[in-house]
């Protein structure tokens, strides 16, 4: 007879997806995980699999999560130059209110195991498709409005604004003060003009 689990499965990718994210890949171990999760190394075995698929679990995890409401937020814009603006400011508040300086696990993720792991590549790649797609859709509109410049297309700008707002979830990890991230909200923000 199969036991039954003892432990709140998505608490338990939460507390991996922070340990994660606070560490890295490769600076998580095993045995942090057991730690950190608070489950027994057979439990985390049975039920997420080894490290490499609890990662990808939890970076999937974290796609669902941010990336949605990302999209969302910018499918449903009235104001498309007001909800990149409120992106950006968002980003940049949240940036300087973390002290751990995480940066975005999403970004984290691609700096640190993109380039020698094809599953988390696609895990990535497919985040910003999606996100540059939602940019696209809603720039055309705030073109079609008279809203953001036809200067440039609305691929180009959109994947501007995606790198614009990858950069500074990087320029988190170093500890930039909030003077620079609002410098460069404002110049990215001064092209859609």
């Amino acid at each position: 007879m199969a036991r039954t689990k003892e432990f709140d499965e998505n608490e338990v990718l939460d507390k991996a997806l922070n340990l994660f994210w606070c560490r890295g890949y490769n600076g998580t171990s095993m045995q942090d995980l057991v730690d950190g999760l608070g489950i027994s190394r057979s439990s985390l075995y049975d039920t997420y699999g080894d490290k490499h698929t609890l990662f990808l679990t939890t970076l999937e995890r974290y796609r669902t999560m941010q990336a949605a409401a990302m999209i969302r937020m910018v499918e449903n814009a009235t104001s498309v130059r007001d909800t990149i603006r409120d992106l950006f400011r968002f980003a940049v508040g949240e940036t300087v209110a973390d002290k751990l300086q995480k940066g975005c696990f999403m970004v984290n993720s691609a700096v640190e195991v993109a380039a020698t792991d094809k599953k988390v590549a696609a895990i990535v790649n497919r985040n910003m498709q999606d996100i540059e797609s939602a940019f696209c859709k809603a720039i055309e509109k705030g073109q079609q409005r008279g809203e953001i410049t036809t200067r440039h297309n609305a691929r180009s700008l959109s994947r501007f604004i995606f790198n614009t707002f990858s950069g500074l979830r990087v320029a988190a990890r170093s500890g930039a003060d909030k003077k620079v991230f609002e410098d460069v909200v404002e110049v990215a923000l001064s092209v859609l003009e």
